[in-house]
């Protein structure tokens, strides 16, 4: 409550203007008090919706997704009917993983206008982040059908739009069926939505880039590589782009042309997790430990919850160092947060398996883990060759 009020206060001085520039405070001096009767000076009017609806925007662009959410929350209750506040304010809670409220909010927003493609988009996102975040998906099991059928909605508005309009609506649409595949599993239909949204928007690197990862997931890394590249080209200070790019170069066996296109999107965007992360990934690849190690423990400390990946090749240095207990909590976190890749559990089991100094070998939870990722992957060699060491 306290950050609400404090967030509004500030919105509230903000627009008024008060502060657009400072100036200097006279000395104190003692006044006569106030007469005890007499007219009370009228009230300052409240903003309208659309300063909280700018300065949300403003909030919103710059990450800092708490003051956003209080300036479009403070928008919908000046006017509840205001599209714009609801769209921003629906897109902040995703962001602050409030759900559930981003649901009821997009419906709304929906329901006030059914034109409006990007409440439908979001609505869309919305159950996406849901179904992604929920610990129990049993409990959301629908969220992804709930999903396309918004997209059906937000298509056939975007086909009655005129011009460049209609390919650019249909493009996002087909982007966000991209994700929607993905998340059903369904590879294929994934990067034909990909491609379909290309098609219809050529340029934009984001589409691009979700279409090499489609690519890579499936197992292409080839054509991987061609999708982004070109997203690269397109938008060449995207730095999550040309992270990602240089990682798969460095999966490739490129790593001399790896190194510097991850040193450089982490110079682009030095506080975004993913992009120091692929930098520290790219070094651990290219065998420089020093530089891996300092940009993954900046990623897992600029985003210590989004991306497993980083603790798990944290876990690997520690692992190649011998500091086996380092190794284990790295390990356990990635395997934590990213309980579906069964190579981190893999090498969370190793961890326990191996002993050196004071921590001793833990072959039930080696045994254990190995287990774990088989279950995920049944043909996971380096799994089956773990359960035989220990027999």
């Amino acid at each position: 409550m306290k950050r609400r009020t404090l967030g509004l206060l500030l919105a509230a001085a903000t627009l008024s203007g008060a502060a657009a520039q400072t100036q200097p405070t006279a000395p104190a001096t003692a006044q006569p008090a106030p007469p005890a009767a007499g007219p009370s000076a009228p009230a300052r009017p409240m903003p309208p919706a659309a300063n909280y609806v700018v300065l949300g925007n403003y909030w919103y662009g710059d990450g800092k997704y708490d003051q956003a959410y209080a300036a479009f929350r403070a928008a919908t209750e000046i006017d509840p009917k205001n599209t714009d506040a609801l769209l921003g304010l629906g897109r902040s809670q995703m962001r602050l993983r409030l759900y559930a409220p981003a649901i009821e909010t997009l419906r709304r927003l929906t329901a006030l206008d059914s034109q409006d493609i990007s409440g439908y988009l979001a609505l869309s996102q919305a159950y996406q982040q849901q179904f992604i975040g929920a610990g129990d998906r049993s409990a959301v099991t629908g969220n992804l059908a709930l999903a396309l059928r918004t997209l059906s909605d937000a298509e056939a508005v975007a086909q009655k739009l005129g011009g460049g309009d209609r390919n650019l609506g249909l493009s996002k649409v087909w982007n966000e069926r991209g994700y929607v595949y993905k998340l059903q599993g369904d590879g294929a239909r994934a990067i034909d939505a990909f491609k379909q949204a290309s098609t219809l928007n050529p340029e934009n690197g984001v589409i691009l880039s979700n279409l090499g990862e489609m690519y890579y997931l499936t197992g292409n890394l080839v054509a991987a590589l061609g999708s982004l590249q070109q997203a690269v080209i397109a938008d060449p200070r995207d730095a999550y782009n040309r992270a990602y790019y240089a990682k798969l170069l460095a999966l490739s066996g490129n790593t001399v042309a790896a190194k510097p296109e991850a040193a450089q999107a982490a110079r682009l965007a030095p506080s975004n997790a993913y992009a120091v992360g692929q930098y520290g990934v790219v070094s651990y690849l290219s065998k420089d430990s020093t530089t891996a190690r300092a940009q993954l423990a900046q990623a897992v400390k600029l985003d210590p919850l989004r991306y497993p990946e980083f603790y798990y090749y944290l876990g690997r240095l520690d692992l190649d160092g011998g500091d086996l207990k380092a190794a284990r909590e790295n390990l356990t976190r990635a395997a934590a947060l990213g309980s579906t890749t069964p190579e981190y559990i893999y090498y969370l089991g190793l961890s326990y398996e191996r002993g050196a100094g004071a921590v001793a070998p833990d072959r039930i939870k080696a045994r254990e883990n190995y287990e774990r990722a088989l279950k995920l992957n049944p043909n996971y060699a380096l799994a089956k060759e773990g359960l035989a060491r220990l027999r």
